[in-house]
């Protein structure tokens, strides 16, 4: 069993020491290092500073994102409560001042919408959600969705 278990451990160190930390402070600051201290210390320092998710909604601190999703974050940030009461019912003008921002078309607009409201729950979470979160959630369900994918593309 020890043995299984130390495998599974070291199976894990040795992907994960191939993949990049992302964006933030710490990818930054471990820039161009490999192996797995760096990488751990990267995630510690976004996760301790939580600066990661103010990265990606700015497009900042060696973040990638479209101009599209930082205004729809503004908005967010101003209109949080208004937004997650029209994603819940499906409908409104926060919503489409949502789809308007990100641009998306008319004809695609129905899925928008059915897809933040099939995945309320995901993207609020809790009453403590952040608008920074509920944007990171928004983009990460558009980024899986073929045909809503284009809309927040980097």
């Amino acid at each position: 069993m020890k043995k299984l278990i130390a495998g599974a451990i070291l199976l894990g160190a040795s992907s994960m020491a191939f993949a990049q930390p992302g964006c933030g402070v710490g990818a930054m600051i471990w820039k161009g290092q490999s192996g797995i201290a760096p990488h751990v210390l990267a995630a510690t320092t976004n996760g301790t500073f939580g600066n990661q998710t103010f990265g990606m909604t700015t497009g900042t601190l060696g973040c990638q994102t479209n101009q599209s999703v930082q205004s729809m974050a503004m908005y967010m940030d101003s209109n949080i409560d208004k937004v997650a009461r029209d994603m819940s019912r499906g409908s409104g003008e926060n919503l489409d001042t949502l789809a308007v921002l990100l641009g998306v078309e008319e004809a695609d607009r129905d899925a928008f919408r059915k897809v933040l409201q099939d995945n309320f729950a995901t993207i609020f979470p809790d009453a403590d959600t952040t608008s920074g979160e509920a944007v990171d959630a928004i983009v990460a369900l558009l980024e899986q969705d073929q045909a809503l994918s284009k809309y927040v593309a980097a």
